[in-house]
């Protein structure tokens, strides 16, 4: 399989609440899209790894993704080694992504950021053609950082969601374990986040960065390498 954009995430509906319908919208231009989840998010209060697998599969439907797959690294024990990095680059090299989208490498969660450190690496050595690994050599061309956890960074630019909002809350909404339990599994739960909070808060970060371009809701993302623009008459986006 050849894919043109690879969203990498710690935990199952990491990919969906921080770009989601980035992901729709590259699906729906035809563009073939898929999503690697590093662990099965078994530390989690609420659900079993194998809800929120079949969960991650309805979310992957909704979304339109070509592909979706699960590494099976462990949750909150996300560390830097080479052998964590091995597997992400052998799926690089079997996937074989144009663009790959990273979570942002700050943050409170410490998957989060050590999935971003691991992603990148795992896709610098996936090019390494004299790295003993399954597959061919190959390596992204580019690579994406999902800002949406943290505000008080200044993105490089934003996609909008506007049309894809609502499916992308659908896709967000199927893991009904995290964020609509029911019964003694709500009960017990102490970090439980209520529907009405959660819709909210979904539309309000999208809500904030929409208003950077004018829009009804956006996801922002931000990159290391200067961006190019070829055509500054054209440019999107209202300055005065």
């Amino acid at each position: 399989m050849k894919l043109d954009l690879l969203a990498i995430a710690a935990h199952p509906d990491d990919a969906e609440l921080t770009c989601g319908g980035t992901l729709i919208k590259m699906a729906h231009r035809g563009y073939a899209v898929g999503i690697l989840d590093l662990t099965g998010g078994e530390m989690g209060t609420r659900g079993s790894v194998e809800m929120r697998r079949k969960e991650a599969a309805a979310a992957a439907r909704i979304l339109g993704v070509a592909h979706r797959e699960n590494l099976g690294l462990p949750d909150a024990h996300l560390e830097m080694q080479m052998e964590y990095k091995l597997a992400i680059a052998r799926r690089i090299r079997a996937l074989r992504p144009r663009t790959v989208i990273l979570p942002y490498w700050e943050g409170r969660h410490p998957d989060h950021y050590t999935a971003s450190r691991l992603g990148y690496e795992g896709c610098f050595l996936a090019g390494l053609k004299r790295l003993e690994l399954e597959g061919e050599a190959y390596r992204p061309f580019k690579v994406l950082y999902s800002t949406t956890y943290d505000r008080s960074v200044r993105p490089s630019f934003v996609v909008d969601i506007s049309r894809e909002f609502s499916r992308r809350t659908k896709a967000i909404l199927a893991y009904s374990s995290q964020f609509r339990p029911k019964g003694r599994e709500r009960r017990r739960s102490k970090v439980y986040l209520p529907l009405d909070r959660l819709v909210h808060e979904v539309h309000l970060v999208a809500r904030f960065y929409g208003e950077m371009i004018g829009v009804e809701h956006a996801e922002p993302f931000l990159v290391k390498e200067v961006m190019q623009a070829e055509d500054v008459v054209e440019l999107p986006v209202r300055s005065i």
